[in-house]
């Protein structure tokens, strides 16, 4: 609910009324707290081993409603978040994890309208980050069913308004990189080190590269090169994610952590 304005006394603004409608994406939650992500469909139905949900029971309804199974199994359901979604997509590629997403935005430091050249688009994971963050994104990926799952699922989940800010070409940028004046250069890549040269054309002055690579003989690699570039302030890091327990007077930390998934190197282009 939006607050109103200081001094002015006006009323607040209700939320919009936003029952579930066909064709949106819903997550189903059970009493274990399993996922499970279905597109609601009129006359619809969900198969799961604790029996058959109905589409139709949830249509009209809003978020929070509880649906039973015909088996007495029951159901919340919520609209999924972009996390969730990245989770439960349909994907070819290992994703980047939500814990490395939030931290890439920032150290790409991206904005509405930031023109984002990114290469090795996988699944889409990273591609639906950065456009629901406002950047333009172009797209470099090599193989074309890669391309065309990344398409499939920003339009998916984002809708048409946002992969309009959305192109994908299929192609190498080991060969080089078409245009300039790019904001931003994110690579998630086996040999990022072979994109230094052609980022230094492509980005413009201040502009920032970003790369996540799984393993610290790649960053190291990296590293190498872009101190011999024109980039500099460069930083390796990785980001560990830890959650807690905590029941009643019962606090500790979870005997499972999402522990290392990959190192994000990020620089700064200072001279061409």
């Amino acid at each position: 609910m939006t607050a109103p304005a200081a001094g002015t006394g006006a009323t607040p603004e209700a939320a919009p009324h936003r029952p579930f409608t066909p064709g949106e994406k819903v997550l189903l939650i059970d009493h274990k707290r399993r996922r499970y992500l279905v597109t609601l469909e009129a006359g619809g139905e969900f198969h799961s081993h604790a029996g058959i949900v109905r589409h139709d029971a949830l249509l009209g309804r809003d978020e929070g409603a509880v649906v039973p199974s015909n088996r007495g199994a029951r159901y919340t359901a919520f609209r999924p978040t972009l996390s969730d979604f990245i989770l439960k997509m349909p994907r070819g590629a290992q994703v980047i994890y939500p814990k490395d997403l939030g931290p890439i935005l920032l150290l790409a430091d991206i904005f509405p309208g930031a023109s984002v050249l990114e290469s090795g688009v996988g699944s889409g994971a990273l591609s639906m980050t950065l456009l629901r963050a406002g950047a333009v994104v172009t797209g470099y990926e090599l193989r074309p069913d890669f391309a065309a799952r990344a398409r499939g699922n920003v339009a998916s989940f984002l809708g048409d308004d946002l992969a309009a800010r959305y192109t994908v070409h299929e192609r190498d940028v080991y060969d080089g990189i078409d245009g300039d004046g790019f904001d931003r250069l994110v690579l998630d890549l086996p040999e990022p080190w072979r994109v230094v040269a052609h980022a230094e054309t492509a980005l413009r002055p201040g502009g920032i590269l970003v790369a996540y690579t799984p393993t610290i003989v790649q960053a190291v690699q990296l590293r190498e090169k872009l101190a011999h570039s024109g980039f500099d302030m460069a930083e390796t890091l990785e980001v560990l994610n830890r959650s807690w327990h905590i029941e009643g007077m019962s606090v500790r930390p979870d005997h499972r952590m999402v522990a290392h998934t990959g190192f994000l190197t990020h620089a700064r282009l200072l001279r061409a």
